[in-house]
């Protein structure tokens, strides 16, 4: 009954002032995603709530927090899919960029960058596959992240004016998310400044092990896709070189974020990291890049089943397999068989010699058949 009233009770949008008095552009252009965060945190707080949780403890509202990343992770699924068939052709073409590249390696001049750009614009559209496609979840999740540390940054200032969010999270949800604790010991709104500011010790060694946890999950999701995930091919092309780069350096704007960044943001991160390990993890697994060290795995793990992958990566019977690949290697040897021989390339010096010399043999076989029957026909006269 709560939600419902939270829902009834949720104001029209209107343009919110700036703190310093002007228009919030960025604040009305997340209002449609500060709204829907509100109603699924709101959602899930009522079901935990209705099983018998407190509805102004800590526990409860992280929860409703994790039950936020369970519906945005998995409505991003799709997009998750897209990315990992994108990422594998940006692996596949690496060896193609790297060529394009070389081509024109020392070229500074206006036509030969605009022929490498054109080359490659090409490559990328042949292959239906674009660098921006790889990152598309990540960009897609930054709005609504950016919309969850404002509705949660806000709760603070809300409670104090005795004011609700902008969607279902009324007056009274905010002033009980307000007063909600982690253990009893850490609100959800501090953030690691506050807590140093007023020496809550408990706070501060909550939210540095989350910070920490949460640059261990992503450096290990990272790690697992460049060490088991990547052929051979790959790990010589540029694409390679920058996630190297990249697993060093985002656990440094992790650091960052676990400062300035209220508590309940930095749960929602790491439980966003979680599923992202874990996601990868069945990706690799079941799913990995062809060549790379996790297919070698995966083969190995069928054959000892008794299964294999046929040539458009469905799981068959071993015995199939077999089979497959002998009527694969029949049909190779009759189109071979069955190709034109190839003619072996003549110079022309040679080409002119053997054309002289095809009518001197001639010549020669015409002589020697005449002389052979005069020869015969002497004898043959005398007796």
């Amino acid at each position: 009954m709560d939600l419902f009233m939270a829902l009834a009770a949720t104001p029209t949008p209107t343009p919110s002032p700036a703190a310093g008095g002007g228009f919030d552009l960025l604040g009305t252009i997340l209002w449609p995603l500060k709204w829907l965060v509100e109603l699924v945190l709101v959602a899930w707080h009522w079901v935990f709530t209705a099983i018998g949780l407190p509805p102004a403890d800590g526990i409860t509202w992280v929860l409703a927090i994790i039950g936020l990343v369970i519906v945005v992770r998995a409505a991003m699924i799709p997009l998750f899919v897209r990315q990992i068939k994108s990422q594998r052709k940006m692996m596949e073409i690496a060896p193609e960029l790297k060529k394009v590249q070389e081509k024109y390696k020392g070229k500074r001049d206006q036509l030969s960058r605009e022929a490498m750009s054109r080359e490659t614009m090409a490559l990328y559209k042949k292959h239906g596959t674009t660098p921006v496609s790889s990152c598309l979840p990540l960009l897609v999740q930054m709005p609504v992240f950016f919309s969850l540390y404002s509705v949660l940054s806000s709760i603070k200032l809300h409670a104090e004016l005795g004011q609700g969010g902008v969607g279902p999270l009324t007056p009274e949800l905010t002033m009980e998310f307000y007063n909600a604790k982690l253990f009893g010991v850490a609100s959800l709104h501090e953030t690691l400044i506050d807590a140093f500011n007023t020496q809550n010790t408990p706070a501060i060694i909550i939210l540095i092990t989350l910070v920490v946890l949460m640059i261990a999950s992503q450096f290990f999701t990272q790690l697992q896709i460049i060490s088991k995930n990547l052929s051979p091919e790959a790990k010589t092309g540029q694409a390679y070189q920058m996630q190297r780069i990249m697993l060093f350096i985002l656990p440094l704007g992790f650091i960052f974020s676990g400062v300035f960044f209220p508590l309940g943001v930095v749960i929602y991160w790491f439980i966003s990291n979680l599923w992202t390990m874990g996601q990868q993890f069945l990706v690799i697994r079941e799913m990995p890049t062809p060549g790379s060290e996790a297919a070698k795995e995966r083969e190995e793990r069928l054959a000892r089943k008794g299964k294999a992958l046929d040539a458009s990566g469905k799981v068959i019977p071993m015995e199939k397999y077999l089979a497959e690949q002998q009527r694969l290697y029949e049909e190779a040897e009759r189109a071979k068989a069955a190709a034109p021989k190839r003619q072996q390339p003549v110079s022309k010096q040679r080409a002119k010699k053997q054309s002289q010399k095809g009518p001197q043999q001639g010549q020669a076989g015409g002589t020697g058949g005449a002389g052979g029957t005069g020869t015969s026909g002497g004898p043959g006269a005398a007796s």
